[in-house]
C-alpha cells in the first residue's frame, strides 16, 4: 500500500472519505447511505470517485466508508480509505471484492494489511459524487 500525504496525521473513515470524494456526508459512516438520499446518487456499479458505504456489523458498530480508486472488474475493485487495517492510517488501492449473490455489491471481502481478508462485510452500495437530480445511464438511482 502506498503512503500518501494524507497519511502523516490519524483519520477516521468518513472524514477521509469525504475530503478524497467530496461527498459532503457527516457522522457516522452506518448514516451516509440515508443520508445521501435526494443528495447525492446512489447504485450497486462501481465507479472511480464513488464511495462504498458499509453497514454496521458487531465488529463495525459505526459502519464504513471507502473511495473506490480503481475500477478492475465488475466484482473487484481497488479503495482507498482510512481506519481499516491499521487504526487512523491511511490505505491506498486495497483490494475489494464482491462476494454477494447476485453480484450487486452488497456483501464484500477487503484485503487488510497485505493480504485479502478473509471475513465479509454488509454494504448499501456506491454513494456517486454527482448531487440526485435524474439518474441518466441507469447505473444509479436517486433514491
Amino acid at each position: 500500500m502506498a503512503a500518501g500525504p494524507a497519511q502523516a496525521q490519524f483519520w477516521q473513515c468518513a472524514p477521509f472519505a469525504r475530503m478524497l470524494s467530496g461527498i459532503q456526508l457527516r457522522g457516522n459512516a452506518s448514516s451516509w447511505w440515508a443520508q445521501a438520499a435526494g443528495r447525492y446518487l446512489r447504485g450497486h456499479l462501481p465507479q472511480v470517485g464513488a464511495v462504498l458505504a458499509f453497514d454496521a456489523t458487531q465488529r463495525m458498530r459505526v459502519g464504513h466508508v471507502a473511495t473506490v480508486s480503481r475500477v478492475v472488474s465488475d466484482r473487484e475493485v481497488l479503495l482507498t480509505h482510512a481506519n481499516w487495517s491499521r487504526r487512523g492510517q491511511v490505505e491506498t488501492d486495497a483490494r475489494a471484492i464482491d462476494v454477494s449473490a447476485a453480484g450487486d455489491w452488497t456483501r464484500v471481502r477487503v484485503q487488510f494489511g497485505g493480504a485479502m481478508g478473509t471475513s465479509s462485510y454488509p454494504t448499501r452500495g456506491f454513494i456517486y459524487a454527482s448531487r440526485a437530480i435524474a439518474a441518466t445511464d441507469g447505473a444509479a438511482d436517486a433514491g
